[in-house]
């Protein structure tokens, strides 16, 4: 055969690799749990169900007179609101059937060791564990910011390990002209620098969310009708703060929920302009279409937060605000895996 005939052969395979078809559907099953989970988060559904993993004892939720009085009668502290019990069981059941996935496509995985994809399978097992017991500590510790914080960090985790498994199945060689190969090159450093940011910026939105900070400064772009509000930085990232009784509807004094709120601005920022940055270089160095297509998501996702704010947050545009931060992350983390696998074309001559 020769060297085109391996790349068909190569394609063909890959496209018909279930393995790889498995990754995929996990990555769109893991948006939409990343999704359902901020529904559940921005609906003040954290709470919904006082038990873990039932809801008021049962399987699905309690949806009869009867039921509701022998819930409210066995949860006195917690009467049911039906409005918030089922955000947050649909939510448990779809990351159930994320865990069952991921567990199936790890033992597909161990049963060939030395195929591709064998560590990334097994460190998503670990990962997707580790996201059922902070589901757990979020209900069991009520909401503390920290674990909320830090599961939403687990999700977008869980989502991009899948989504790099399922490139990584969908492997084609790709090559570009020399000299385009050797200017992506050099955008490496910044493009890991953009991920980095952007995961810091995740992370500072989920503190903001899980301390009820995201509509602390209520105008836009200036802030309590100032440039630089009371802010009290040391309270708002206080990450030793004490556990409980209850973070329902959050447990800070306004000038620390303001310092958060500021920070996430500034954030924004700082991820504007070096995505901004990356997608013009990228374009500049003949990749167009990434380019625009980093810019594209990036304006949809500062559109968002503005909105946010000057709407008074909107559930639909809060979730959607969420699902914008993954699809930027996955779009970073792409990029940066294609000018780290592309190969650049050799010259042929008679």
């Amino acid at each position: 055969m020769d060297v085109e005939s391996d790349i068909t052969e190569l394609r063909k395979n890959y496209k018909q690799d279930w393995r790889f078809r498995l990754a995929l559907i996990g990555t769109g099953l893991a948006l939409v749990v990343v999704v359902l989970g901020a529904f559940t988060r921005l609906a003040d559904a954290g709470l919904g169900c006082p038990d873990w993993p039932g809801c008021y004892g049962h399987l699905l939720w309690p949806d009869n007179q009867s039921e509701i009085a022998a819930a409210n009668a066995a949860f006195p502290d917690t009467p049911v609101e039906t409005d918030k019990t089922w955000p947050e069981m649909v939510h448990r059941y779809f990351a159930g059937m994320l865990m069952l996935l991921v567990a199936g496509l790890t033992y597909l995985f161990w049963r060939r060791r030395g195929h591709r994809g064998f560590i990334q399978s097994h460190i998503l097992l670990g990962l997707i564990t580790l996201q059922a017991a902070f589901g757990m500590w979020t209900v069991t510790l009520k909401l503390w910011p920290q674990v909320v914080t830090l599961h939403l960090l687990g999700g977008m985790a869980t989502l991009s390990v899948l989504w790099m498994l399922s490139e990584r199945l969908r492997y084609r060689k790709r090559l570009i002209p020399a000299h385009e190969f050797t200017a992506l090159q050099r955008l490496r450093p910044l493009a890991v620098a953009a991920v980095v940011v952007v995961g810091l910026q995740i992370a500072l939105g989920g503190w903001t969310s899980s301390n009820y900070a995201a509509l602390a400064c209520p105008d836009f772009p200036k802030c309590h009708d100032q440039w630089w509000p009371a802010a009290d930085f040391a309270e708002g990232f206080n990450i030793a703060q004490q556990i409980g009784p209850n973070y329902l509807g959050g447990a800070m004094e306004n000038d620390a929920r303001t310092a958060i709120h500021l920070t996430h601005r500034i954030g924004a920022i700082i991820v504007t302009l070096i995505v901004s940055l990356l997608a013009v270089l990228a374009w500049r160095a003949g990749s167009p279409r990434w380019g625009q297509g980093l810019l594209a998501v990036l304006a949809l996702q500062v559109t968002l937060g503005i909105a946010n704010v000057v709407m008074f947050l909107p559930l639909p545009i809060a979730v959607a605000h969420n699902a914008g931060a993954a699809l930027l992350l996955l779009s970073l983390l792409t990029f940066c895996y294609r000018i780290n696998t592309v190969q650049p074309a050799i010259k042929q001559y008679p």
